[in-house]
């Protein structure tokens, strides 16, 4: 949090309010940037009431504002995250992340690799899958297992074939790590790509991009 007064009345005067401070726990709990329309049905607030909100957190510095484009028709939307020197006010880090970074020094120290990595996440996969009902497609379940973990995906339809979808990940809620030694992480999160994908039948993986290749990354698909 800055040492500059001015600015640190500033921000002390943004949280002073009950709803901007709502707004603000719930931005500082999520494991990804979160647009007006998630916060404001979360809190039962109109966006249009949430917006203001946003803006003055913004404004001294509390957060940061992401312009997504998801290629569809209208103008782009904005998410919200804490910026980098928002106070915590005591929130900690998420417990998946802390682990996720130990895991990753005992996999590397245990000689670790994709393939391993794979294997792993596949199995994990076909867990997951078992999480939505029968009558669930694939593609929803995948997705919907994507966003639980923060992935916020964004689903891309090729427009030559109706059968190949792109699923990009607009946020990756293990992103240090995986630039770290994407091997491991990537390979983790492809693996469970593939086994729910696998487990739950009609469609196939084609492609899955990690941080190396491309950012944000992605995973390209084929229903069948």
């Amino acid at each position: 949090m800055t040492t500059d007064p001015v600015k640190r009345l500033d921000v002390l005067k943004a949280l002073g309010d009950n709803t901007r401070y709502a707004i603000y726990l719930e931005i500082a709990r999520a494991s990804r940037p979160l647009a007006t329309a998630e916060i404001a049905e979360t809190l039962g607030l109109h966006p249009n009431s949430v917006r203001p909100h946003l803006e003055r957190m913004r404004d001294v510095g509390l957060l940061d504002q992401h312009t997504v484009n998801d290629g569809g028709v209208g103008r782009p939307h904005h998410r919200f995250s804490l910026a980098s020197d928002a106070p915590s006010l005591g929130l900690e880090p998420p417990a998946a992340v802390s682990l996720a970074a130990m895991l990753l020094d005992v996999a590397a120290a245990s000689g670790a690799d994709n393939v391993d990595a794979r294997e792993a996440g596949s199995g994990q996969g076909v867990r997951d899958a078992a999480r939505y009902p029968a009558s669930t497609d694939v593609l929803s379940a995948l997705v919907g297992e994507l966003d639980r973990m923060g992935f916020d995906p964004q689903v891309v339809a090729d427009a030559d074939a109706d059968n190949v979808v792109t699923i990009g990940f607009a946020h990756c809620p293990f992103a240090e790590s995986a630039r770290a030694n994407p091997e491991v992480v990537c390979g983790l999160h492809q693996g469970l790509i593939e086994g729910l994908v696998s487990a739950r039948g009609g469609c196939r993986v084609t492609e899955f991009c990690t941080l190396v290749d491309r950012e944000p990354c992605q995973v390209n698909l084929e229903l069948v």
